[in-house]
C-alpha cells in the first residue's frame, strides 16, 4: 500500500471516541489496532460509558488528532465539537459530521446544492406525516437523528404510522421521504484515502432475504455524486446509501465513518488515511474528485 511507507515514519497520537454500541466492531477497533502497531499511540474512549476527565482530555497537544464513531443522539459528538474549539484536530471536521448527523438538515444541504434526493418532510410528530396526500406513498420513515438503519420503515398507508407511534415517542423530529422505486439493491458508496469504492447490497425495505455485500464497479455519474457530497459537506472518510430509481441514481443517506465493507485492506487503508488527516488536515476538496471519473470507476473494482 502508497502510505505504509509514511505510516511508521513519525509516531503520532490519537484518540478514538467510541461509543458502546461500536466498542466490539471492526470499525474503528481494528483501526486503532493497527495504528498501534504502527507504533502511534491510541487512546480509546468511551463516552456515556465510563467517567471522563475532560480537563485533562480537552487541551492543546494531548492528541495530534479526534476519530469519532458514535450513535448519532450520543455524547461523542459534543466531546468531539469541544476539542474541534479548542483547536484540536478531528477526523472528520466536527462541524461537517453535525451536517449529515441531522438526516433533515442534510436534506436540505443536500437538495440546495442540486443532488439528487428525495422530496422530504420533517414532523414531530408522526399524526402529522398522516397530512400528506396518498399519492405521496409509500413513505420512507426514520428519525432525524438516526444511525446504522435504526428507526428506518417504509410506511405503505397513513394508518400504518400508528403502528410507529411506541418506537418514535421519544424522538424529537421525525423525517419522511417518497419511497423510490428500485430493484430492492442499494449501492453503498465509500470515500477513504481519496478513492471512491462501490458496495452493493440488499436493501433492508426490500423485503427480501439479505445477500452478502459484494464489490461493483461505479458509473461516472454515481462517482461524481458521491465525489460532490464529500465538498458539499466538507467530508474526508464517509460513506454514501444510493438507490438506483427510474429516474436515475438517488441519494437517501450519507454517514461520517461507516463500516467500509469491501474496501480492499479496509483496516490499513482507513488508518492510513487517518494518519494523512492528522498530519495534513481537512483535504475533501481534493479527495475523491470527480475530475476523474474513469480512475474513480476503477478504484471501485479493485
Amino acid at each position: 500500500m502508497k502510505n505504509r511507507g509514511t505510516a511508521v515514519a513519525a509516531r503520532m497520537s490519537f484518540c478514538f471516541l467510541v461509543e458502546e454500541q461500536y466498542r466490539r466492531d471492526g470499525m474503528p477497533g481494528e483501526v486503532a489496532h493497527r495504528l498501534r502497531r504502527w507504533g502511534h499511540r491510541v487512546e480509546v474512549l468511551r463516552p456515556g460509558g465510563e467517567l471522563l476527565a475532560l480537563n485533562s482530555l480537552l487541551h492543546t497537544g494531548s492528541h495530534d488528532a479526534w476519530v469519532l464513531k458514535t450513535v448519532s443522539g450520543g455524547p461523542g459528538l459534543g466531546l468531539l465539537e469541544a476539542a474541534a474549539a479548542t483547536g484540536l484536530t478531528t477526523v472528520n471536521d466536527a462541524r461537517a459530521i453535525r451536517g449529515v448527523r441531522d438526516k433533515a438538515a442534510a436534506a436540505v444541504i443536500a437538495a440546495a446544492a442540486g443532488l439528487p434526493v428525495p422530496p422530504t418532510w420533517a414532523a414531530a410528530r408522526l399524526a402529522d406525516l398522516a397530512r400528506l396526500p396518498s399519492a405521496r406513498y409509500p413513505l420512507v420513515v426514520k428519525p432525524a437523528d438516526g444511525s446504522s438503519g435504526r428507526g428506518v420503515h417504509r410506511v405503505e398507508r397513513p394508518e400504518e404510522l400508528l403502528a410507529l407511534a411506541g418506537e418514535f415517542a421519544e424522538t424529537s423530529l421525525v423525517i419522511a421521504q417518497p419511497y423510490v422505486p428500485n430493484s430492492g439493491v442499494d449501492l453503498k458508496v465509500y470515500c477513504v484515502g481519496g478513492r471512491l469504492y462501490g458496495t452493493e447490497r440488499t436493501s433492508p425495505l426490500a423485503g427480501a432475504r439479505t445477500a452478502p455485500d459484494r464489490p461493483v464497479p461505479l458509473t461516472a455519474e454515481v462517482a461524481e455524486i458521491a465525489a460532490r457530497i464529500g465538498e458539499i459537506f466538507g467530508l474526508d472518510l464517509y460513506g454514501v446509501d444510493i438507490v438506483l430509481g427510474p429516474d436515475g441514481p438517488v441519494v437517501v443517506d450519507i454517514n461520517d465513518f461507516p463500516s467500509f465493507r469491501k474496501v480492499p485492506d479496509a483496516v490499513e487503508t482507513v488508518a492510513a488515511a487517518v494518519i494523512d488527516l492528522a498530519r495534513n488536515g481537512s483535504s475533501h476538496s481534493r479527495l475523491c474528485s470527480a475530475e476523474q471519473p474513469g480512475r474513480i470507476a476503477l478504484a471501485a473494482q479493485l
